[in-house]
């Protein structure tokens, strides 16, 4: 049988590298065989952080305008190529087309902030003579890169997600290896291929495919590694910090985003914008929203105005361009939120839409009446579930948003600027949205959260911050005098 996408060796060291082993990448939706992928062992794992050490002495040394050019090369040939990158995504991650060109445009400009970034590395003087005794001193500040940066990405923004790690190690001038989601490989060996093009020196990006666990304890353990930086599950980002040791580690982890609506917010201009946050991408999105927390009064009119407008989304296959939602990641998703929402409608709950399969595709589904103790509530659902829940008061959402051991981002919509003021106070969350949903997210901007949901910033120009260390030069302008012969 011919594979959609042939067979995928390892990228190491600027070239393609047999493996052992090779698994069959498996089609979400339509559940085919659309490639014969590399499975990394430990040899292989360290074969290409060798590769990535043998060439940071040489992105040590490349001036900042190449590392530039190379980013915008990257970016200008990945526009070329958008409907066939948008189409790969579609076929191993079953993300709805539009959606999925959508993620190239952002990816795009995510390597083009990269670029400029490159050339805005700044230090900055330092006024020695400030105390007593350092007179005839200079000094100032360069920032450095950390080396081997170890790059562990997620399945749900394949190409994008990448770019957040791999633009900024390269614009500080580190090297990385590379190891994506198990789903999702085929699009970050697409990007290795456009940035060897560009001219990325052999060795400064290296791809791998492993199981996680294997790959997670030779990047933590190999000393060659400075940085792990990680987008996944809480479980396995704890995991790492504590096999990490000395790296430097940087974290976006789980979230149960939460999104709250005063009572004088206009619901029908809203509607549709808290659709597309709930359930774009199936809502596998870590900042989608699963929460949302409406004044009484408004209540009963958000939940029969979100039915309705989720009733006109369109499932399908994610290669059709009016598809709006289309399979999970694995049946084994649709089979944990099935046993979520039977567990929720048990103790109360109530599912006003959806809330089953239709096709291979899990539909849209809207829950009312659920206790906050629930998984549903609780846990990342990362599945097109919302959750809705009246409140009698901004203080009391305030209180339920942050009744959360997660704290990524949270929205708000009101017409009250004190209370938008009062929200960008108290919710206990890394980014606060007002009058937008939680899920807003543009590529430049700080993005992390607070206490599980991670540790760091992305976002270029942050996590280039996280992927450099500053060195200190002082110059004495006042030499010793020099001892008589």
């Amino acid at each position: 049988m011919m594979l959609r996408y042939g067979v995928k060796k390892l990228w190491i060291d600027g070239k393609w590298c047999e493996a052992t082993k090779y698994s069959q990448l498996i089609a979400p939706y339509s559940k085919e065989r659309i490639a014969s992928i590399a499975v990394a062992g430990e040899a292989d794992i360290a074969a290409a952080i060798a590769a990535a050490d043998r060439a940071r002495q040489t992105m040590k040394r490349m001036a900042a305008h190449e590392r530039a050019a190379i980013l915008e090369r990257v970016a200008v040939q990945l526009k070329e190529r958008e409907v066939e990158a948008a189409q790969l995504i579609a076929y191993e991650a079953a993300k709805p087309l539009k959606l999925a060109l959508a993620e190239i445009e952002r990816t795009v400009q995510t390597y083009k902030f990269a670029a400029e970034e490159a050339k805005r590395i700044y230090g900055e003087t330092i006024p020695l003579d400030a105390q007593r005794g350092a007179e005839g001193k200079v000094a100032y500040t360069m920032q450095e890169p950390l080396g081997v940066i170890a790059a562990i990405t997620p399945f749900n923004f394949p190409f994008n997600l990448v770019a957040h790690k791999v633009g900024p190690a390269i614009a500080a001038g580190n090297t990385v290896v590379l190891k994506p989601a198990s789903q999702t490989p085929l699009s970050a060996y697409f990007i290795a291929e456009i940035f060897h093009q560009a001219g990325l020196p052999s060795g400064a990006l290296n791809v791998i495919t492993a199981p996680g666990a294997v790959a997670g304890d030779v990047l933590t353990r190999d000393e060659r590694v400075a940085m792990i930086t990680f987008t996944g599950s809480e479980q396995i980002g704890k995991q790492l910090q504590q096999q990490a040791g000395m790296k430097k580690v940087v974290l976006e982890l789980g979230s149960n985003a939460a999104l709250i609506v005063d009572n004088n917010v206009n619901i029908a201009a809203i509607a549709e914008r808290v659709v597309t946050g709930a359930f774009a991408y199936q809502g596998q999105v870590c900042i989608a929203v699963q929460r949302i927390y409406v004044h009484e009064s408004s209540y009963e009119q958000l939940v029969n105005t979100l039915v309705e407008r989720s009733k006109q989304l369109k499932l399908g296959h994610p290669l059709e361009l009016e598809t709006n939602m289309s399979a999970l990641i694995s049946e084994r998703e649709d089979e944990r939120v099935q046993q979520w929402l039977e567990e929720a409608k048990a103790k109360g709950a109530k599912v006003v839409l959806g809330g089953t399969v239709i096709d291979g595709i899990f539909a849209p589904t809207i829950v009312v009446d659920a206790h906050p103790d629930l998984q549903i509530c609780r846990e990342e659902l990362f599945a097109p579930v919302v959750v809705i829940t009246a409140v009698s008061s901004m203080d009391e959402a305030f209180v339920q948003v942050n009744d959360s051991r997660y704290g990524l981002q949270a929205g708000i919509y009101t017409n009250d600027m004190t209370t938008a003021l009062r929200a960008a106070q108290q919710l206990e969350v890394g980014g606060v949205i007002i009058n937008d949903i939680p899920t807003f997210r543009v590529d430049h901007m700080p993005y992390g959260g607070v206490k599980s949901s991670g540790i760091g910033r992305e976002g270029v120009k942050y996590a280039m911050q996280a992927m450099m260390q500053l060195k200190l030069v002082v110059m004495n302008s006042m030499p010793a005098a020099i001892p008589p012969i």
